[in-house]
């Protein structure tokens, strides 16, 4: 028998494309002075949200997936601006997501898919989304992303200010050794079902140190030790119900304290808080500014899917004929329902402050009323 016909390995693999080491593409492509001090500022903020020695609320907005460069930067220059005029009361950071977790096939993201026609070129989708991170870096803008591939982080993560565990990864052990050597906080989603105990234990492992296989910044395999992150904390997404609710906050809060882990929660205003329904993320946003204004310093963070268009519209044969700023993945609300949104809870969170209420619409309760539709 030939040693050919007695092959027990890579049975199934088509081929080995080489990937260029992360150390090259820092090379190739490096980061700025400039992008350097917006992602260090930038992390140190949240951390301090986190830890609540920074009293404004954080706002992890933009799209619900990156496809298209020229409109991310479009509307990083649109958030940025939007960002300087509200951060007495807010901090606010851009969704810029490079990979996207699918439940069977689909359009994986930029890194993988970056021409969105199956060709997977992840070479070329690295060094697109190291790129556009340091171009919304460089304006000042701090960037957010999920990390779904392990080694992707490597390539990427300098660039980052605040990172996402999915819902469907953040009982993977993978992620969890991958989130305790991440340089910045990681926030893990709860489950589907919208059971809490697995992103708690999350917390607990990303903030152990970890041992697990990886790579290097020279892309060699190794074994990476990590310290643990202490920035772990816990994001609400809803389940078979929406949890965004005072009574949801206050158990997430109780299960939060048993284990002695960050007291501070991030609200998903998407996914299944808002049914599915973009439309709903306002109605969302609002309950949650709501419960700030109540005193509720519990809730530290509220996330937005949002595109320059509302709506999604489904990724064709031609990609060249999709639509300008509608997402191709989940459906966003626009620019302006975004900006309505913000700006609002910015008038009502420094009224509340200063105790002014000045000529501002008050409902009955006391709460400023939220004039948007989506």
């Amino acid at each position: 028998m030939s040693p050919e016909m007695q092959r027990t390995y890579d049975v199934r693999v088509k081929e080995f494309v080489p990937l260029l080491p992360p150390q090259a593409l820092k090379e190739e492509i490096p980061i700025s002075w400039t992008a350097g001090d917006t992602v260090i500022a930038g992390r140190k903020a949240i951390e301090r949200i986190l830890h609540k020695e920074d009293p404004r609320l954080l706002v992890i907005t933009g799209p619900c997936s990156i496809h298209n460069e020229e409109e991310a930067l479009e509307y990083a220059e649109r958030l940025n601006a939007l960002r300087e005029a509200v951060s007495e009361t807010l901090c606010i950071v851009m969704r810029v997501y490079f990979e996207k977790p699918r439940t069977n096939v689909g359009w994986k993201g930029m890194i993988n898919d970056p021409y969105m026609d199956g060709s997977c070129d992840i070479v070329e989708g690295l060094r697109r989304a190291r790129r556009l991170l340091l171009k919304i870096t460089e304006m000042g803008m701090p960037t957010a992303t999920e990390m779904l591939d392990p080694i992707s982080p490597q390539y990427i993560a300098g660039l980052v200010c605040w990172s996402a565990i999915g819902a469907r990864t953040t009982e993977s052990q993978t992620h969890r050794e991958m989130a305790s050597g991440l340089s910045m906080p990681v926030g893990f989603k709860n489950c589907t079902d919208g059971g809490l105990t697995t992103a708690v234990n999350a917390m607990i492992a990303a903030g152990s140190p970890q041992s697990f296989l990886g790579i290097d910044a020279d892309g060699r395999s190794a074994v990476v030790k990590t310290t643990g992150n202490q920035y772990a904390h816990i994001v609400l997404r809803g389940g078979r119900r929406p949890n965004y609710d005072s009574v949801s906050i206050r158990e997430a809060v109780d299960q939060l304290r048993a284990k002695n882990l960050l007291e501070a929660i991030i609200v998903d205003c998407s996914h299944a808080n808002s049914s599915k329904k973009y439309q709903n993320q306002a109605r969302v946003w609002q309950d949650c500014i709501n419960q700030r204004l109540d005193g509720n310093d519990a809730i530290v963070g509220l996330m937005l899917e949002s595109n320059l268009r509302e709506g999604n519209q489904k990724l064709t044969d031609d990609p060249c004929r999709l639509a300008y700023g509608v997402s191709i993945t989940d459906a966003c609300i626009s620019w302006e329902t975004t900006e309505a949104l913000i700006r609002s809870a910015h008038e009502q969170l420094l009224r509340s402050r200063r105790g002014n209420s000045g000529d501002a619409a008050l409902s009955g309760n006391g709460r400023y009323k939220v004039a948007v539709t989506a």
